[in-house]
């Protein structure tokens, strides 16, 4: 970690990392990965990226796994500067998913996998969270590590404030929450430039870091589970807005008007 770089392991990270102008150093993998992955050597040669053939038990001493997939990736650290991860797009980000002392790697790490099938653009690990870079939590993202910016070792204040820079409203995803997902979503405010922020595994969002938000807002429970764990929250939650975001974006296109028209 002193030297900024961690390890990636398995063909999906490995492929994703490569995809990364930079990110990857080193490809190590044991002789049957390298029969079955030859694509990946070809990609670790145009990136740059030096291929070793180890043993298994010399790429053991790598990961953290009980079975290990045979193939790891030496990378360089890809997280970014609050300020810059906010601003490097052509415009202002829609949706940004901000962990709030997310301790748990493979949650940390679903969030972000989350994040990126929903398109958001950007994940913030705020407070306590875990270092995205934990073993598990790079395993969890299935290589969307590599393709959104990630911004963490900052405040939840801080955070929010950025975000509120750059025009996003804030809402705080608890189960106390006096607004209910679908409320949000019937009013409108789900289709609105949003940051969700998500809590701790056990003790759920700090009063401090609600107070922050501009609505708290609640999955409702229709059934008879006591709750959702926090992935599946947040899940639910970043689905929500980009489902209502894309339809306030397809209903503002006279394109897609003339299309339903056409369709009606």
């Amino acid at each position: 970690m002193s030297e900024r770089r961690f390890v990636a392991e398995g063909p999906q990270a490995v492929r994703e990392a490569l995809t990364v102008r930079g990110c990857v150093v080193d490809v190590l993998a044991t002789y049957d990965a390298s029969d079955r992955h030859r694509d990946l050597t070809e990609a670790a040669r145009a990136a740059g990226a030096d291929w070793h053939l180890v043993d298994e038990a010399a790429l053991t001493i790598l990961t953290d796994t009980v079975t290990p997939q045979g193939l790891v990736a030496v990378c360089n650290f890809v997280d970014t500067d609050l300020d810059d991860l906010l601003s490097t797009r052509p415009g202002p980000p829609g949706l940004v998913a901000m962990c709030a002392s997310v301790r748990d790697p493979g949650n940390a790490g679903t969030v972000i996998r989350c994040a990126d099938a929903v398109g958001a653009q950007a994940v913030i690990l705020a407070g306590t969270s875990v270092d995205p870079y934990n073993g598990k939590a790079v395993r969890a993202s299935v290589g969307s590590l590599f393709h959104l910016p990630i911004a963490f070792r900052v405040t939840v204040p801080e955070s929010v404030d950025a975000v509120r820079r750059t025009g996003l409203g804030v809402l705080a995803a608890d189960a106390a929450g006096s607004l209910t997902l679908d409320d949000a979503l019937d009013s409108g405010l789900l289709s609105r430039p949003t940051a969700w922020m998500f809590g701790n595994e056990a003790w759920g969002m700090a009063a401090e870091d609600s107070a922050l938000a501009d609505h708290v807002v609640r999955v409702p429970i229709y059934g008879r589970a006591e709750s959702l764990n926090l992935a599946t929250a947040a899940a639910v939650c970043l689905y929500a807005s980009a489902r209502a975001q894309r339809r306030r974006s397809s209903s503002a296109d006279p394109r897609s008007q003339s299309d339903r028209r056409r369709l009606s």
